[in-house]
């Protein structure tokens, strides 16, 4: 995965788009160049000129330049980050995207809160267990209608694909995609507690994808002697017992939790439906993990988690709790496309030019959130896997103020700690690995720094 250019990256993921014209695709490429170097700077700031900022708006405005059609070049390069991967958990997940702050761009819709307008965007991340996120398998991005939304009389009357819980089924096809396409990989869907949704246990799935799902209904058993599902787990004897660091909250301070696990296989009763909707009884397996005992004025951590895949030891039930823990993952993608690429800051005048946008910063915060758990992941290895020459050197030099390199090759874990160091990571013995906040200022801060050592590294054509 060595880089030959400046451009090396955004052409790995965005050089097999099929947009009709090799003059738009170049475009593509430039834009994910230029926005990757610079991700929290306004448009104008990174693409450094009247003429590259007009271009850009042309590309967006440009309908053939189709949304979905961009993102497949990156869902290809992610297909191929798995393709030697055993086990990858294909997480999703929906944000809302607030663009009240320009009422002007038509094409949005409500949101969860009154007087905010917007778009959903529910996504899907390859992940592995070791929580490094390959990339972005799917996503889908809407807005309500005004006239529809929030309406209740007819909603159990329609069906799940009339619904906006539709977005599930369609991420689970998108899973089973990238199954026919790497037969060998045994992909696992997970969705919190939103994705609990009958139609999606029952959706007809190929052998090698599975499903975690975090319940929210106390769901009806079959033929057992504790008729609910959280009475039916709350009998099972104890299976282990953990210590959970929970992180501070603006209400809480941070406190070490003893969790309670168990686990048991159940059969799930159907949930009633309008005639012609009848849905058949499915097994799975249930793990559950709660406080039993939280501090006073403290919700308990809880959950239940629901999986096709065997659970037959309290291991594997332990295992199934570290993987859907890996959702991690997608929350902080979330954050770095917000705070990081700001994209709810970015204005155009519709959403649809706005899609063209968020695929790109889409990748982009990828790109960003990729580095840093793969440092933490590979951190032997050679870091020019990840980085250009050019960039880990400007880095270095900067760092040490000097303008001789190392005999070696920095390893990954090095290079990205000094970019890290370039957004304000302190570096100190005993820091904890950097975070993505620092991680995207400091690509910010390369991006100039790595073109300045290109320049000054020249050769003098002056005669």
């Amino acid at each position: 995965m060595n880089r030959d250019s400046i451009e090396s990256w955004s052409d790995n993921e965005f050089g097999g788009v099929a947009l009709g014209d090799e003059r738009r695709k170049k475009r593509l490429i430039q834009l994910a160049t230029a926005l990757g170097n610079k991700p929290n700077d306004s448009l104008p700031q990174s693409l450094g000129g009247y003429a590259a900022l007009k271009a850009a708006y042309r590309f967006f405005e440009n309908p053939a330049n189709e949304h979905q059609e961009m993102l497949k070049s990156h869902v290809q390069a992610t297909y191929r980050r798995m393709a030697e991967i055993p086990l990858v958990l294909a997480v999703q997940d929906t944000t809302y995207l607030d663009w009240s702050h320009h009422p002007q761009t038509t094409g949005l819709g409500p949101m969860a809160v009154p007087y905010q307008i917007g778009a959903l965007m529910h996504s899907t991340l390859a992940i592995t267990p070791e929580r490094v996120v390959l990339g972005i398998l799917q996503e889908q991005v809407w807005a309500r209608d005004t006239e529809t939304y929030a309406r209740a009389k007819d909603h159990k009357l329609r069906t799940i694909e009339e619904k906006e819980s539709a977005k599930w089924l369609i991420s689970l096809d998108s899973v089973i995609e990238a199954h026919n396409r790497l037969p060998d990989t045994h992909f696992v869907s997970v969705g919190d507690r939103e994705a609990d949704i009958y139609e999606l246990f029952v959706k007809e799935r190929p052998a090698g994808v599975d499903l975690l799902v975090r319940a929210t209904q106390d769901r009806r058993l079959v033929k057992a002697e504790h008729p609910t599902l959280w009475k039916a787990l709350a009998a099972r004897s104890l299976a282990a017992t953990l210590e959970l660091r929970v992180p501070r909250t603006k209400k809480h301070p941070a406190r070490t939790a003893q969790i309670e696990v168990r686990w048991k296989q159940v059969v799930l009763r159907p949930p009633n439906r309008p005639a012609g909707q009848k849905l058949p009884e499915i097994r799975l397996y249930a793990v559950w993990a709660v406080e039993p005992n939280p501090p006073e004025g403290v919700e308990a951590v809880e959950w239940m988690l629901l999986t096709t895949v065997a659970v037959t030891s309290t291991e594997e039930a332990l295992e199934r709790l570290e993987w859907y823990a890996c959702r991690w993952g997608i929350e902080v993608w979330h954050k770095i496309l917000k705070s990081g690429c700001k994209i709810e800051a970015r204005q155009l005048d519709d959403l649809e030019k706005l899609k063209r946008l968020l695929i790109l910063f889409s990748v982009v915060a990828w790109r960003i959130l990729y580095s840093a758990m793969l440092a933490r992941y590979m951190p032997d290895a050679l870091c020019t896997i990840f980085f250009e020459p050019e960039e880990w050197q400007a880095a270095y030099c900067i760092l040490h103020n000097t303008t001789i390199l190392p005999p070696d090759v920095p390893n990954l874990r090095e290079a990205v700690r000094m970019v890290a160091r370039l957004g304000g990571f302190l570096d100190r013995k005993g820091d904890c690995e950097p975070g993505v906040t620092v991680l995207w200022k400091g690509f910010q801060r390369l991006s100039d720094l790595t073109l300045m050592y290109k320049l000054l590294r020249l050769p003098d054509v002056r005669q």
